[in-house]
């Protein structure tokens, strides 16, 4: 779907004949592919990279044209990934500013809010790149934090009692964190690419240059901090897991040796051999007495051994 935003006190939705500032395009249909091939005739081959869902952060000139892509964060409907990036490109030369990303996500709604609630005036395109670049480091640090908390959750879970689901669930959460932490590094490198841009450094605001550097590293280091923790968990209740396990093996292969002795004496005695008890009418009872009673012997070796 495309959405046309003209640049007066945040950006307002208007209509495509008014010489829009911002043609937003969000998981365009085949209709919207052919306007901006065709009427807007940006690069085709900026458009498949966009489309690319693997294609990583960069900055590229052709024909006039540049292409900005970044990464951003969204809440995905897989359940066995829940939070993933995806590439928001950015297509502009002289008189047009196109954004294109082919996920649904809180980030471009969030921010074309903001832009209003604040009155925010776009000075430039890179102006609009770096805001929303910066907005895409506080929606990391945001999905962070949920992110944070599922952890907590299952690691409460993990503490009762150790299931599958909830191991899993930990492998998913290490998972985005990879996601996040490439993609934000990514961003970093597009980041100093768009500082280093020499026509361009003269209109850069400096304080926005400043807040999306702190908002980058912050992102980065939260996701850092998140996936080594979150890995040394995953080890803990590896180790965990196995320390049970040995100890059920030990615990059985006592139960196995003590059921073994009475089974040993019964053996013994039951051949059809002379044994001196064949015709003793306590015989049996002798045998079932020395058979606990050497039961009993091996549960309390067992026991001082800690076997048990």
């Amino acid at each position: 779907m495309i959405t046309f935003y003209q640049n007066q006190k945040g950006l307002v939705p208007t209509a495509a004949q008014e010489s829009p500032y911002w043609i937003n395009t969000v998981c365009p249909t085949a209709l919207d592919k052919k306007y901006l091939l065709d009427e807007l005739q940006i690069p085709e081959a900026f458009y498949n990279d966009i489309e690319d869902i693997d294609e990583r952060p960069r900055i590229e000139y052709e024909q006039g044209w540049y292409l900005i892509l970044i990464r951003i964060p969204y809440k995905s409907s897989d359940p066995k990934l829940p939070f993933s990036t995806a590439p928001l490109g950015f297509i502009f030369n002289a008189t047009n500013f196109v954004s294109i990303c082919f996920e649904e996500n809180e980030l471009l709604t969030d921010f074309i809010a903001y832009t209003q609630r604040k009155q925010m005036t776009i000075a430039n395109h890179f102006d609009l790149v770096l805001k929303l670049l910066l907005s895409s480091s506080v929606w990391f640090l945001k999905y962070l934090k949920q992110i944070n908390q599922s952890i907590k959750l299952a690691e409460n879970n993990l503490e009762q009692s150790i299931r599958n689901e909830d191991l899993q669930t930990l492998l998913q959460l290490e998972k985005c964190l990879v996601y996040f932490i490439t993609s934000i590094k990514g961003n970093d490198n597009v980041f100093r690419r768009i500082k280093n841009i020499k026509e361009q450094q003269a209109f850069f605001d400096p304080e926005l240059l400043e807040d999306v550097d702190i908002e980058l590293r912050q992102a980065e280091e939260m996701a850092n901090i998140y996936s080594n923790i979150l890995a040394g968990m995953m080890d803990a209740y590896a180790s965990v897991i196995s320390n049970n396990l040995n100890v059920i093996m030990k615990r059985l292969t006592s139960i196995s040796i003590i059921l073994m002795i009475p089974t040993v004496i019964a053996s013994f005695y039951g051949m059809n051999v002379p044994n001196n008890l064949e015709q003793n009418p306590y015989g049996l009872v002798l045998l079932i007495l020395l058979s606990g009673l050497i039961s009993i012997m091996g549960v309390y070796l067992f026991k001082k051994k800690n076997f048990f």
